[in-house]
C-alpha cells in the first residue's frame, strides 16, 4: 500500500511520528491486531458510540457501529470505536438533562485528545443527539451524525400505541378505572417491542429530524426504524462518507450556519416537533457562534403549517412516517413553498435543495401537502412574554387544547413537582377546570437540571369528572411525547428569583397565546413587596458535578448550556508527553 505518512492529517502527529513517540503509539495499537499498513497516513475515523444497557434507546448502537466500521474500511480509512456516556431519559435521575452538558464536554475532550481526523456520532435517546452535536461542533473536526432510529410501532389490542404518549393516556385510564393494573402491565410490553428510541414525535425523533434538517445527518436517515436493515445501510454509508469529508475538510462550522438553524426551526414546526428542540438548538448555536434568540422560534414558524400527522399531536408513528417519505418529503414540501433555504451545504457535500430533489411523499395522510396541511400555519411553538416570564416561555400549540389558548384562571401553586404529586389524587384538592396549576423550582438551577415534569397529570377528581385538559405553567420542561396546554421554560426560573417565585394561590393568571403573553394580574406594587420578602433557596450542593452544574448553567432562553462552553475551542493537537 502507498505510504501516506507524510500527509498533513491530524492523526499523523501520533501515528506518523518518528522515533520513540511514533513507536509507542503504533505498537500499542498493534496489540489489537492492526497491521503496520493501517498507519500509512490514511484518515483515522473515530466512532463515538453512546451504546449502553442503562440507556435502552441506545443499547443497539454497538451493531450500528459495526456497520459504520465497514463503511470506513471500504473508503480506505481506519475506524476506531470509543464509548461515551449515555444520557438516557428513561432511567437517569433526577433527569438526563442534568448530564447533557457533561456528555457534551466528554465528547469534545475525547475527540480533541485522540488521533482522529473525523468522527461519526452514534446517538439515540434525546439528550445524546444534542450533546454529541455540541461536543463535535466545539472541536470542529469533520463529523456526521447517525441516530439509532425509532422502535417499531407499538401494538395493543388492535391499535397503535406510542411510547411516552400512551404512558400518559394509560395513566389517565388507570386513574379513572377504564384500565386495570394487569392491563397496564401487559400494555407496557406492547409499547416497546424492539430496539430504538421513542417512535412518537417525541424529543428523540425530533432531534434526529433536526440533525438531518441541520445537514449533519444523511438524508432520510432520521426515520429508518432501529431494527430495519436500512438503519445498518445508513451506518455503512456514513462510514464511507466521513472519509470523504476528511479529504474535503467539510467541518461542522461550514454546515451549522444561521440558514441551517433557520431550516431546523421551520422543520421542527412542520413535523410537530418537541419544545425541547428550542433549548438544544439554542445551546448548539452558542457553540458555533450563531446568534439565535428565543423570538426566532416564534417568528420563523408563524408561516409554517404542521404537515406531519404523528403522535402526540396526531395519530401515526415514526414507522409510518418513514414509509410515507420521511423527512426529505417534508423538506421538499417546505422548500417548494419557499419556507426553507435551499443553499446550505450538508454532510453529503451537496446542498439542501440537491438532497431533497428526489424526495417523494408516498402517503398524504401521514405527511400532508402544504396546501392541505394537518394543522394550519401558526400552530407550532409559540414564545410568550409578560410579567410572569420576562425572558420568555414556550407552549406547543399543536398539542394544546384550542379553547385554553386564551384563558384566565386562579393559580394553585406548588413549590415542586413532588408537592403536586403528593396531593394530585386527593378528592378534596381545591381545584376546578379553570384553575391554573403552577409548578416552580423545576428549572435548570432549581431542580437541578430542568426535568420533564411540566405536563403533570390532571388531578384525579377532574379526570373522573371528564376534564381532559387544563392550563399548567412551569419553569421545567415537558417530554416531547407529552401533550396538553402546558406553558414551559418560564424564564427566569423561580430558583434565581424569577417572577414565578412570587405567585401565590388565587392570583389570576392570564394566558393569551394569540397575543403571545403570559402575565400575572397582580399590582406591580404588590409584586415589588413580595420580592422584598423573597429569599433565595439555600445551596444544596457544595461539591461534585452537580455543584459545577448549578454554579455555571445558563437559563433556558440561552439553551441551559454552561457559559464557559459557549464558542468553539478547536482541535489543536495536545502536547506530546513522550
Amino acid at each position: 500500500m502507498t505510504d501516506r505518512r507524510n500527509s498533513n492529517r491530524r492523526s499523523q502527529a501520533w501515528f506518523g511520528a518518528q522515533g520513540r513517540s511514533g513507536m509507542l503509539y503504533r505498537s500499542w495499537m498493534r496489540n489489537q491486531g492492526f497491521g503496520h499498513e493501517v498507519f500509512d497516513g490514511r484518515p483515522v475515523i473515530g466512532i463515538a458510540t453512546s451504546a449502553s444497557e442503562l440507556a435502552p434507546c441506545n443499547a443497539h448502537l454497538t451493531r450500528v457501529a459495526e456497520a459504520v466500521k465497514r463503511g470506513v474500511w471500504q473508503a480506505g480509512g481506519l475506524p476506531l470505536q470509543f464509548p461515551t456516556m449515555a444520557t438516557g431519559e428513561t432511567l437517569m435521575r433526577p433527569t438526563a438533562m442534568l448530564y447533557r452538558n457533561l456528555m457534551a464536554m466528554e465528547v469534545e475532550e475525547l475527540i480533541r485528545a485522540n488521533p482522529l481526523d473525523g468522527v461519526v456520532l452514534l446517538s439515540g435517546c434525546d439528550k445524546t443527539t444534542p450533546a454529541m452535536l455540541m461536543g463535535a461542533a466545539s472541536v470542529d473536526l469533520p463529523a456526521v451524525m447517525v441516530t439509532g432510529g425509532p422502535m417499531l410501532n407499538g401494538k395493543y389490542r388492535g391499535q397503535d400505541v406510542g411510547s411516552g404518549t400512551h404512558v400518559w393516556k394509560f395513566e389517565e385510564d388507570l386513574k379513572t378505572g377504564r384500565m386495570t393494573e394487569e392491563e397496564c402491565f401487559f400494555a407496557e410490553g406492547c409499547m416497546a417491542r424492539s430496539n430504538g428510541h421513542c417512535m412518537t414525535m417525541g424529543t428523540a425523533s425530533t432531534m434526529a429530524c433536526v440533525a438531518e434538517a441541520l445537514g449533519m445527518q444523511l438524508p432520510g436517515s432520521a426515520a429508518w426504524p432501529a431494527v430495519d436493515s436500512r438503519r445498518m445501510e445508513t451506518g455503512q454509508a456514513a462510514g464511507r462518507r466521513i472519509v470523504d469529508m476528511v479529504e474535503e475538510e467539510l467541518r461542522p462550522s461550514r454546515i451549522l450556519t444561521r440558514e441551517a438553524f433557520e431550516n431546523a426551526i421551520r422543520v421542527n414546526a412542520a413535523i410537530g416537533g418537541s419544545t425541547n428542540a428550542v433549548i438544544h438548538l439554542t445551546a448548539l448555536a452558542g457553540r458555533v457562534g450563531v446568534e439565535l434568540g428565543l423570538d426566532d422560534f416564534d417568528r420563523l414558524v408563524r408561516e409554517v403549517p404542521t404537515l406531519v400527522n404523528l403522535m402526540p399531536s396526531g395519530k401515526y408513528l415514526m414507522e409510518d412516517f418513514c414509509y410515507a417519505g420521511g423527512l426529505p418529503a417534508v423538506m421538499a414540501e417546505l422548500l417548494g413553498g419557499g419556507l426553507l433555504h435551499g443553499d446550505p451545504v450538508t454532510v453529503t457535500g451537496r446542498s439542501v435543495a440537491e438532497n431533497t430533489a428526489p424526495a417523494e411523499r408516498v402517503d398524504s395522510d401521514v405527511i400532508t401537502p402544504l396546501d392541505a396541511p394537518f394543522q394550519p400555519a401558526g400552530t407550532g411553538i409559540a414564545v410568550l412574554r409578560g410579567n410572569l416570564c420576562p425572558d420568555g416561555a414556550v407552549i406547543k400549540q399543536s398539542a394544546a387544547s384550542p379553547h385554553l389558548l386564551t384563558h384566565r384562571g386562579p393559580a394553585r401553586v406548588f413549590d415542586s413537582p413532588e408537592a403536586y404529586h403528593a396531593v394530585a389524587d386527593d378528592p378534596d384538592l381545591d381545584v376546578d377546570e379553570n384553575t391554573v396549576i403552577v409548578i416552580r423550582n423545576a428549572g435548570p438551577k432549581g431542580y437541578p437540571g430542568m426535568p420533564e415534569v411540566s405536563n403533570v397529570p390532571l388531578p384525579a377528581k377532574l379526570l373522573k369528572a371528564g376534564i381532559t385538559d387544563m392550563v399548567r405553567v412551569c419553569d421545567g420542561r415537558m417530554s416531547g411525547t407529552g401533550y396538553g396546554t402546558v406553558v414551559l421554560h418560564v424564564t427566569p426560573e423561580a430558583a434565581v428569583g424569577g417572577p414565578l417565585a412570587l405567585v401565590r394561590d388565587g392570583d389570576p393568571v392570564v394566558l393569551d397565546v394569540p397575543g403571545r403573553t403570559l402575565r400575572l394580574d397582580v399590582d406591580d406594587a404588590e409584586l415589588a413587596r413580595r420580592r422584598q420578602e423573597w429569599t433565595p433557596p439555600a445551596e444544596r450542593y457544595v461539591s461534585g458535578y452537580t455543584w459545577l452544574y448549578t454554579q455555571h448553567v445558563e437559563q433556558a432562553d440561552r439553551g441551559a448550556d454552561f457559559g464557559f462552553l459557549r464558542g468553539g475551542r478547536g482541535h489543536e493537537v495536545p502536547r506530546d508527553s513522550h
